[in-house]
């Protein structure tokens, strides 16, 4: 039986200042450095490994999720923001709504609540596992399981398990399938999911959210090209 409320969803994270982690979480994370045959090439590794703390719940935040309902073509998006603000784009008809993380995700859990099926690109891989430890550290209940068997894409259906066939096949990031099938890339020259943290710093939080909007609707229209031609 199709689901009839199905909800596509993405994350955007950023990492925490590194003078605030402990000086043995600093040790934990730099480890790898010393595998390294020279001093420059371990100091070019440790700066490397300070750019992946992005990627931890531990170590980073959630500051966007934007969320796409289906049935109704509608999307969402939920930004960081000391102070609560809305407003829509009007180049893709999206409304956009700031609030603090915990608010950002306690929005998340409800909107999941009542969702037949959550759609991602990677969810299983990172946004899932970070959305549900993150959530944990902040006090936050999951509504939901979304980790369960991973064969069963019938709660959360992640696209690139679909187009990888569970890893049987090479997998490829979103820009590289929406090229390969006509979609429109959220990524542009100035702004990419690696951009973020400098975006974050330079206080654009806004063009985030609307980047993270893009990514939404690219999910969006390859997650009908794999229901059109490959469910």
């Amino acid at each position: 039986m199709k689901p009839t409320k199905r909800l596509v969803f993405d994350i955007e994270t950023v990492g925490v200042s590194w003078d605030s982690l402990a000086p043995s979480q600093q040790d934990y994370l730099l480890r790898d450095a010393d595998k390294e045959k020279t001093e420059e090439d371990k100091e070019k590794k440790r700066e490397e490994l300070k750019d992946w703390i992005a990627l931890y719940p531990f170590t980073s935040k959630v500051v966007v999720i934007g969320t796409y309902y289906v049935e109704k073509e509608a999307g969402h998006v939920y930004y960081e923001s000391e102070t609560e603000e809305e407003w829509k784009s009007e180049e893709t008809g999206f409304q956009f709504k700031g609030m603090p993380e915990r608010e950002i995700l306690k929005k998340f859990w409800g909107l999941v609540s009542w969702a037949d099926q959550l759609i991602s690109f990677n969810g299983r891989g990172f946004d899932v596992p970070f959305l549900l430890l993150r959530s944990a550290m902040l006090g936050i209940k999951p509504s939901k399981r979304l980790m369960g068997n991973r064969f069963d894409s019938s709660g959360h259906l992640d696209l690139l398990e679909q187009l990888s066939f569970y890893g049987a096949f090479k997998r490829f990031n979103l820009d590289f399938y929406c090229h390969s099938f006509g979609i429109k890339t959220p990524k542009s020259k100035d702004v990419s999911g690696a951009e973020v943290k400098n975006m974050y710093k330079e206080g654009r939080i806004k063009e985030i959210a609307e980047y993270c909007g893009r990514d939404i609707y690219a999910t969006y229209q390859l997650y009908k090209i794999w229901e059109d031609y490959l469910a």
